[in-house]
């Protein structure tokens, strides 16, 4: 019985013991994931955070530039890599397309994180 256990959720049994990545409680053998509650309550109350291609956190606002050539549907010719594009905007998108933007040239729309990368 360690000290620096949590009780049991369940019961608020003292003699909770590890049984790999559980947690156990032996008075009323209720099973569960140390640090479970917390790290639930932490997702639900922090934003989803997004980063571009190399691992840089994007916010609202920020310049990014293409990584790589882009295929526009309808347009002749797609997105230059390099291309820079200023005042981004992060949304719960389709796709994974997590970026909507207004391309110079091509006008409103909406771009994956992945194909980014912060200026």
């Amino acid at each position: 019985m360690n000290e620096n256990l949590p009780p049991c959720p369940e019961c608020s049994g003292v003699y909770t013991y590890e049984m790999g990545a559980l947690l156990v409680c032996p008075e009323c053998g209720h099973e569960w994931q140390a640090g479970g509650e917390a790290a639930a309550g932490a997702e639900a109350d922090g934003a989803k955070v997004i980063k571009d291609a190399v691992g840089n956190v994007l916010a609202d606002g920020d310049t990014v530039t293409v990584v790589k050539a882009l295929k526009v549907k309808g347009s002749p010719s797609g997105i230059k890599a390099g291309t820079k594009v200023r005042n981004i905007r992060l949304v719960d998108g389709v796709d994974g397309h997590d970026i909507d933007c207004k391309v110079d040239g091509f006008g409103p729309m909406q771009l994956k994180s992945s194909v980014v990368k912060k200026a």
